[in-house]
This record gives structure tokens, sequence and C-alpha cells, in this order.
């Protein structure tokens, strides 16, 4: 057992001093947490406020867009073409003109710079909007804001509320629950890879440098496999823990630093709580109103099925035991070939499973109880991602215990496995192993 444990150490201690590790130890976070910080600030705050100039030939449009946060309207008459240079010249970014008669609803829009996106869809959507009204006053006779409330009043809205097996309701937000499974799914596809594929070419290394030799004469081969994987194990929830402490101390420091970024302020939550023109909301939208000053750890938890916590816990042990198994399964491929190059004919079969969890991600996230989300996330080669897609979803603990239970059985038969090939391949030289040679090896 102790030189198990010297073997854990000296794995663990050797790459956590290396400056890659430090690196991205300390990288990893900033990237995490960036991208939960990134796109409400540029969202925010990179849009260009845009200066637009009506021309209308037809006068009906004159004083009646809606100025916004994002584009401010101003109007003007006359010769299209020196109204552009004009405005242009005065520092206006846009020039909108509304074509005579028939072509009402065709309009042009001359900018120097390409405005954002969403910038045209506004433009069309007033446009169209006022247009319509038009149409209700001049051919139904019906006005606009008796039209408007009529909409207001009829207007359903459905939220979408779990119920667990105690009875509990809570809401859910799917779109946020399928973001944040996909996204687990790919981290833990990450990490089993990224330190998984340390403990093949590390035991290449060792066996091409013939190391190994030296190391066999001292301990037995199952003890050198099982503290290399163990070590690396530790290396990587290591980072893992550092990586999720950083993070949300970041986040948090960020919230801290600016109060507001996260929240939805008081107008916006009164214009959620209220219709136009006074008519007010059924008391169910009032209630699930956002408010201001919560949490965004609070917000957070309050969209999954499942605690936030328990979700972490969760990708912990899935992230250990996917590695567990993949890097047993790694390491006696590593044992069994003479470089890298050799190894992909062995590694492919064994990761096909991880990457067709990867391919099957769409349909297992658009129905996460469904047979193929069920039984991926039951068959331990590609249940540490099916089953993180699934759990913000929510997922009954009998088939969570039952997809870790047959995970580490599974991880245990994989040990066996690996130590069987290990042992035999660690020490064999310059020949080209085929599948044949590694079944006769089990039999040793």
């Amino acid at each position: 057992m102790n030189k198990i444990k010297l073997i854990i150490s000296r794995e663990y201690l050797t790459r956590v001093k290396k400056k890659s590790f430090i690196i991205m130890t300390i990288i990893g976070p900033i990237l995490m947490a960036a991208l939960f910080v990134v796109p409400v600030i540029v969202a925010q705050q990179t849009q260009k406020v845009m200066k637009v100039v009506v021309v209308d030939d037809n006068d009906f449009f004159i004083n009646k867009f809606t100025d916004t946060d994002k584009t401010k309207f101003v109007y003007r008459s006359g010769d299209v073409e020196l109204i552009k240079s004009e405005s242009f010249d005065a520092g206006y970014d846009a020039v909108l003109h509304i074509l005579e008669g028939t072509q009402a609803i065709k309009t042009n829009l001359f900018f120097k710079e390409e405005p954002s996106m969403n910038f045209s869809s506004v433009i069309e959507s007033q446009i169209d909007k006022l247009l319509f009204d038009r149409v209700l006053i001049d051919s139904f006779q019906i006005d606009p804001v008796n039209y408007e409330k009529m909409k207001s009043l009829t207007k359903s809205s459905v939220s979408n509320i779990k119920i667990d097996a105690a009875g509990n309701e809570k809401e859910s937000n799917a779109d946020l629950v399928r973001v944040v499974g996909v996204f687990s799914g790919m981290a833990i596809y990450f990490f089993i890879f990224l330190f998984a594929s340390q403990v093949l070419r590390g035991v290449l290394e060792e066996k091409t440098n013939r190391i190994v030799e030296v190391l066999i004469s001292s301990v037995k081969p199952i003890q050198l496999m099982m503290g290399k994987i163990v070590g690396i194990a530790m290396v990587g929830l290591t980072q893992f823990l550092i990586w999720v402490v950083l993070t949300f101390a970041i986040i948090y420091g960020v919230q801290l630093s600016a109060p507001t970024l996260f929240e939805v302020t008081p107008e916006v939550a009164e214009q959620a709580a209220t219709l136009p023109d006074g008519v007010q909301a059924p008391m169910a939208d009032v209630d699930s109103a956002p408010t201001a000053q919560t949490s965004i750890f609070t917000k957070i938890d309050n969209y999954f099925n499942i605690s936030f916590t328990a979700l972490l816990l969760c990708f912990l042990f899935y992230f250990l035991i996917g590695y567990l198994i993949y890097a047993a399964l790694f390491a006696a491929v590593g044992s069994a070939v003479d470089n890298e190059a050799d190894s992909q004919q062995f590694t492919m079969p064994v990761t096909i499973p991880l990457i067709l969890a990867m391919v099957l991600i769409v349909p297992i996230t658009e129905d996460p109880n469904g047979s193929i989300a069920f039984w991926f996330s039951m068959i331990p080669l590609t249940s540490p991602i099916a089953m993180m897609i699934r759990l913000p979803s929510g997922v009954p603990a009998g088939q969570l215990f039952a997809s870790m239970a047959i995970a580490v059985a599974f991880f245990i038969l994989c040990v066996w496995f690996a130590a069987k090939i290990y042992r035999v391949g660690v020490l064999m030289y310059g020949k080209k192993v085929t599948y044949r040679e590694l079944f006769k090896w089990l039999k040793y």
C-alpha cells in the first residue's frame, strides 16, 4: 500500500508543479467566469445609440416612430440626396427613406457604417405596427388602443412547473435547463479526454524510456497502473475544485462590484407585471415577476429541477468515474503499444461510445426522459455525458443511483481487464499487437 502511495504522490506532485498546470488553473476560472459575465456586459454596453433621420414621402410616419434606448429618430422633408449629405455630415448614423404612394411599405435605409443585427428589425417592426394601425382605422374603424387592450386581455402565458416526488412544485426554465445540460455534458467530455489521455501518454513515456522496467522491479504492475490512474485523478480533482471555487469567487466579486449587472430593475419588473394602458396582469404573472437584488446563485438554483449543489456533486462524481473508466482502458492501450500513433487503432473503439453520446446530444436534450436518454445514461461508457445532460431537467433518484452503481461496477471490471493487459504489455517491445493477442493476455 505504501508503494501505491509513493506512485500516487509522484504522479500528483510531478504534474501540479508544471507551469502548464499552474497557468491553466489560473486561466480556466477566468474563462469560465467570462462565459457568464462577458455576454451580459457586451449586450449592455457595446451596441451604440443609432440616430436616424426619417424622410417620409407620404407624411404619414412623421413623428410616429417611437424612440428606444438604442434608437433615436428625427424627421426631415425635402430632397433625399441633399438630406443624406447633410445628415451624415452632421453625425447621424442612418437615413430612412419611406417611398411615396403605393410603395409606402417599401423603404430604403442608408448608412455608412454597418448597423447592429437587430437595428433593421427594430425599424421594420415599427413600420409594420404603424401600417397595421392605419389599416385598423381606415378599413375596420377600430381604435388601435382598444385593439391592444383586447390582445392583452386574451394573451396566455404558460409557465413550466415541475412537480417532484414529494409533491413540491418548482418553476422551470426549459431553455436554460437545456443549455446547462449541454454545457455540462460537453465539459465532462472535455475533462475525460484531457486527463485520461495523460494516463496514456504517461504509460507510453515510461515504456519507451524503459523506466517501467526499473519500476516493475519494485512494485507490481497493477500497483503501478493504479498509482498512475489515481495520481492523475487527484490532479484533475484538484484543478476542478480550484476552478469551481475561483469561478464562483470571480462571478460573486463581479456582482458585488456591479450589483445591477445580473439584476432585473424595478422598472422592468413593473413592466413584466403590468400590461399596456394600465391593464393588470393575472396574479400568477405578478408573483413570478423577477425582483431586484437577488443573488445570481439563487437565480441559477431556482431554474433547475435539481439543486445546484447536487448538480455540482453529480458533475464531480461523473467526471471522476468517467475519467477512471477511460483512464483504465487508456492505460491498457498505452501498455500494449510502443508509440502514440499505434494507439489510435485501440483507442478509437474505446472512445466511440463517448463520441456517440456527443453526437446524440440534441435528441437527449430535447427528450431527457426518452428511451435514448435513459439507456445512454445507464450504459457506463456514455452515462457521464448523457446523465449530466439529463440532470438539470430532473432525474428520478432511482435512475441516478442505478446509473452510479453500474458505473462503479463497470470501473472495477475495467481495472481487472486493464491490469491483465498492463502486466504483459508494459514489458513487451517491438511487436505490433493485435486484438487476438490482447484477448490471449486476459487468460494469463
